[in-house]
């Protein structure tokens, strides 16, 4: 069972476990802040009303250097130089300030923690709750470059043929060379019914191509069934949100209803999102036993057991991934394939196999950092090394034909 009194699952913080938000090298002023100066911040400088006091953090205690490998002397020096010599004046401390934060998380070299300052925690919140006005697409760094994690389907960016992998060269115009998530996107969110242009390259393509794609509001329901011929039930998740088990709830009750002969658990382009939702959607298939493991530095050990009314443990089962199923969607996949609860068909998935723990803070910025790695029922870490399918299929959207789908149809070939 889920030992829900270890010290992980005691703090009032909920695992996050989502491919967006991912941040490149950041080169910011103040990357050496240390981590007692960045506590003594937020415990001390804090107004009553919950928000940042500048001139308490400008004045902190410079003496407070106590680290044996660096001068933190230098930060100031850096910090006092910047607001008199920067030809832009005057200098707001907030952008030093935040700027830093970011910096030192950065320094982790770990693409997926991240310091988020008061509107990117919001906007960062706002995703997980399935709600925000922009192109409807997963944003990511992999290998130094921006990248389309994932198309959120019969979105803006869907429509206009963008695929996972396909590299974001530009942003109107604007070279991305360096550009980290948070930054980039800033620029491609924007008000619905606006648009905005990009470079692409994806792999075949001798020259970049650029996409006009109008913006809208994106309000993205996580789960959606359906039946299919021959009394097979599809359900297609497009993440892993807080609306994700209500949603999962009903549509099995349906399925429930309908007798359906087999079932189809379309997982492709799924970024991920909560842990808790993926236990409880793969628990369905899994009547005891562990779903996922997560190990940390200290070489301890929380394991996630099977919850739940197990509902699916007798249903034949398909599931699809391609390269765009990162985090939740590959803990399902992993789980449901160690147990041979269900036979997994397409590619290779992302690789995402870290924890993240996310933390809000007082001010309204928030972090999220990895603490831990994910291990499925079997023992095996999936991180940069992605679930493999056990029937390996390849989308190729530039020959299939409009309405085929080759996945699918796999899928309904090894139902029967």
């Amino acid at each position: 069972m889920l030992n829900h009194n270890s010290p992980h699952q005691s703090r009032a913080i909920k695992y996050i476990n989502i491919y967006l938000g991912i941040v490149g090298t950041i080169l910011v002023f103040g990357v050496g802040v240390l981590t007692g100066g960045a506590l003594f911040v937020r415990n001390n400088n804090i107004t009553t009303l919950g928000s940042l006091s500048l001139p308490k953090v400008v004045n902190l205690d410079r003496s407070r250097n106590n680290s044996a490998d660096v001068d933190f002397n230098q930060f100031w020096e850096v910090w006092d130089l910047v607001k008199q010599q920067y030809v832009k004046q005057p200098v707001k401390d907030t952008d030093l300030f935040y700027g830093a934060m970011q910096g030192m998380v950065a320094g982790l070299g770990d693409p997926y923690s991240e310091y988020f300052p008061p509107q990117a925690a919001d906007e960062f919140s706002r995703n997980l709750a399935g709600e925000f006005s922009g192109i409807g697409a997963e944003i990511g760094v992999k290998n130094n470059q921006l990248v389309i994690v994932a198309p959120i389907s019969d979105t803006p960016a869907d429509r206009a043929g963008l695929r996972p992998g396909d590299k974001i060269l530009a942003i109107d115009k604007r070279s991305t060379f360096g550009m980290d998530v948070t930054t980039a996107v800033v620029n491609i969110r924007g008000p619905a019914t606006s648009s905005v242009e990009l470079s692409i390259i994806r792999s075949g393509w001798e020259k970049p191509r650029d996409f006009v794609i109008h913006r809208a509001n994106i309000n993205v329901p996580s789960v959606i069934f359906s039946m299919k011929p021959g009394n097979v039930a599809y359900l297609r998740v497009r993440q892993f949100n807080e609306d994700t088990t209500p949603q999962f709830d009903k549509a099995i009750r349906e399925i429930q209803a309908k007798k359906a002969s087999g079932l189809i658990l379309d997982l492709r382009s799924n970024p991920g999102g909560y842990l808790d939702a993926a236990v409880t959607m793969a628990s369905e298939w899994i009547g005891e036993g562990t779903i996922v493991s997560e190990r940390f530095s200290n070489g301890s050990e929380n394991a996630h057991a099977s919850v739940g009314l197990h509902r699916l443990q007798n249903m034949k089962t398909m599931v699809l991934v391609n390269k765009g199923s990162a985090s939740a969607s590959e803990i399902v996949a992993g789980a449901l394939q160690d147990t041979k609860s269900a036979t997994i068909i397409g590619e290779t998935t992302v690789g995402k196999g870290s924890v993240q723990d996310f933390q809000n803070l007082p001010d309204g910025s928030a972090i999220k950092v990895t603490v831990a790695e994910w291990y499925t029922p079997g023992g095996h870490n999936f991180n940069e090394k992605g679930i493999t399918p056990d029937v390996v299929v390849k989308e190729d959207f530039d020959k299939e034909e409009v309405g085929e789908d080759v996945m699918v149809d796999k899928a309904f070939e090894l139902l029967k």
